[in-house]
């Protein structure tokens, strides 16, 4: 008789997203085993509580997914987990904090195929703004943009010195180029769209942060990208399932368009249904962050 599947769910913060608890399960975990306040010195002794009580076989049915709001954190913990591993007692991990990895995954390979299709552009070939850059999804939207060759900046509301201290710590440990930018007013707002090709934006829900004013001075822009459902959208004018429709707002710039947050939601919610599906199918245990999920977001896309 097979054994059961079990996902065990790790998580530093007092509770486990009820949402990656329902995916699990639509996913085809028949056990979840939620864990709330895990600290990082508490993983390697859990990951090996998982990995020898099942024997060979039964590391095959078993998972362990990472969740929390830190990137950094949800980082050490896999590979606090991957250190614990003791082949053949290896099991599949897989991180996304805050569904940040995928959210943001989905968010840059929609914006990226739009920038293919409509201008004949990569990437490489652009600069990137990310509005909320300082937020988990920002994060993980800049670290995979700038990786993939866009020039990235990061941008937060009140302070440069938190955006660039963001910067500067995610691109050591990653390698990316980041850099920091502020914008506390219109103006700021303003002058960074003006030379940007590539808006991203992934600030608090139901908080406008590009106003028609702000839109009117964008001169290169190509793609815009809101992943805020809640109304008032993030960018004005882009509707929550634009996927490709032309910025209105955007009048100086020729040929812009947008990517609403249902049409990002819709790709993010088969890539985790994909990610977490891919732990119960494979026959070597993965280890699976924000660059797994965009390779498979760009294919799903």
């Amino acid at each position: 008789m097979e054994k059961r599947s079990i996902l065990h769910m790790l998580d530093p913060m007092p509770n486990n997203s009820p949402f990656d608890i329902n995916m699990a399960m639509d996913a085809g975990f028949d056990v979840l085993m939620p864990y709330s306040n895990v600290k990082l010195d508490s993983i390697y002794r859990l990951t090996q509580d998982a990995i020898f009580s099942r024997g060979p076989t039964g590391v095959k049915r078993t998972g362990i997914f990472i969740g929390g709001r830190d990137l950094g954190l949800a980082m050490d913990m896999l590979d606090a987990s991957q250190q614990a591993m003791v082949p053949p007692f290896e099991v599949s991990v897989f991180a996304d904090p805050s569904g940040a990895f995928t959210t943001a995954a989905a968010l840059v390979a929609c914006v990226e195929k739009e920038l293919k299709v409509t201008h004949g552009k990569e990437l490489k070939d652009c600069t990137a703004l990310v509005f909320g850059g300082t937020g988990p999804v920002g994060i993980a939207t800049g670290i995979i943009a700038s990786l993939a060759g866009a020039k990235t900046a990061l941008v937060d509301h009140l302070l440069l010195e938190t955006a660039e201290d963001v910067a500067k710590a995610y691109n050591r440990r990653f390698g990316c180029t980041l850099k920091g930018a502020c914008a506390s007013s219109e103006a700021d707002k303003a002058q960074l769209v003006a030379t940007a090709d590539i808006i991203f934006c992934v600030a608090k829900a139901g908080v406008q942060v590009l106003s028609l004013a702000v839109l009117k001075e964008a001169r290169q822009l190509k793609v815009a990208g809101d992943v805020n459902a809640v109304p008032p959208m993030g960018i004005e004018g882009i509707k929550r399932s634009d996927l490709g429709a032309p910025l209105i707002h955007a009048i100086n710039a020729q040929g812009a368009v947008g990517v609403g947050a249902l049409a990002v939601g819709n790709v993010k919610y088969k890539l985790q249904n994909e990610m977490l599906k891919l732990m119960l199918e494979t026959d070597k245990p993965l280890y699976l962050d924000f660059r797994e999920a965009f390779n498979k977001a760009r294919d799903i896309v």
